[in-house]
C-alpha cells in the first residue's frame, strides 16, 4: 500500500487547528510574519505534539495586510535575513515543545515567487540549510536546482496549469472543492509528479468536511495517511 502524507498550514488564526490536526500528518506552523504569533505558534505545536503530528516552519513576507499573498521586491539578503529570523524563532519554540522542526515550507507570495525564481528560491535554501531542514516545495521548481533536499508536494485543493504551476487563487475556479475530484488529482500528482506530501489548506470553512472526505477517498483507493519519510 503505498504512503501519501497530509498536510495544512496552521497557526495563522483560522481557528480550526486542532480539528485538521487530528485529520493531518504533517503542520507548516506560522511563523508570525504573514500571520500569527508567539502564543498561536507554541499553542499549534504543543496539539501537534499532543496529535502526534510533526510540524516545520512556515516562513512568509511580513505583510500581514495582505496575508503575505503578494509577490515582493526584496533582495536575497532580505529573504534570507527574514526566513533564518523566522525559522530560528520557530525552532526555539518547537524545542521548548519537545519537538524538532521537520522541514521548511514557505507560504504564498514568497512559494509562489521562489518555485519560479532561483534568485528568490536560494536564500531560503540556505535559511533551511542553517537549521538542516528540507524544503517542502513544487516538484520541479526552482528549490531543485538549488538542492537535492526537497520534499515534492502537491496540492490537493488548487487548479494547476499545463506548466506544473498553481492558478492563481485571483482567478476563478482555481480551487477543486469535490472531494473526488481531489483525490483523482491527488493520485495523478503522486504518480506522474512525485509527489510525497499533499497539502490542504486550513483556512476555509470548509476544510474540515474537505479534508475528511480526501482522506476516506485516498484511502479507498489504496493509499495510507502517513507523514513523509
Amino acid at each position: 500500500m503505498p504512503d501519501i502524507d497530509l498536510n495544512s498550514d496552521l497557526g495563522e488564526g483560522a481557528g480550526r487547528d486542532a480539528e485538521i490536526l487530528a485529520l493531518v500528518t504533517t503542520a507548516n506552523v506560522a511563523c508570525g510574519a504573514h500571520a500569527g504569533d508567539p502564543a498561536m505558534a507554541m499553542a499549534t505545536v504543543r496539539e501537534a505534539v499532543r496529535r502526534g503530528v510533526r510540524v516545520g516552519a512556515h516562513p512568509g513576507y511580513f505583510d500581514r495586510e495582505h496575508f503575505g499573498r503578494r509577490e515582493l521586491e526584496l533582495s536575497e539578503e532580505q529573504i534570507f535575513a527574514e526566513c533564518a529570523y523566522q525559522i530560528g524563532a520557530f525552532s526555539a519554540l518547537a524545542q521548548s515543545a519537545g519537538v524538532k522542526p521537520t522541514h521548511v515550507k514557505p507560504h504564498g507570495g514568497l512559494y509562489n515567487r521562489a518555485c519560479r525564481d532561483a534568485a528568490t528560491a536560494r536564500p531560503i535554501v540556505e535559511a533551511a540549510r542553517q537549521f538542516n531542514l528540507p524544503i517542502l516545495a513544487l516538484p520541479g521548481s526552482a528549490f531543485s536546482s538549488l538542492t537535492a533536499d526537497v520534499i515534492a508536494e502537491g496540492f490537493a485543493d488548487r487548479r494547476y496549469r499545463p506548466d506544473g504551476s498553481l492558478v492563481s487563487r485571483s482567478e476563478p475556479d482555481a480551487f477543486v472543492h469535490d472531494a473526488d475530484e481531489a483525490a483523482d488529482q491527488a493520485v495523478r500528482l503522486i504518480n506522474d509528479r512525485g509527489v510525497r506530501s499533499l497539502c490542504v489548506h486550513g483556512d476555509n470553512p470548509q476544510a474540515l468536511v474537505f479534508v475528511r472526505k480526501l482522506r476516506d477517498a485516498l484511502t479507498k483507493r489504496g493509499y495510507r495517511i502517513r507523514p513523509f519519510a
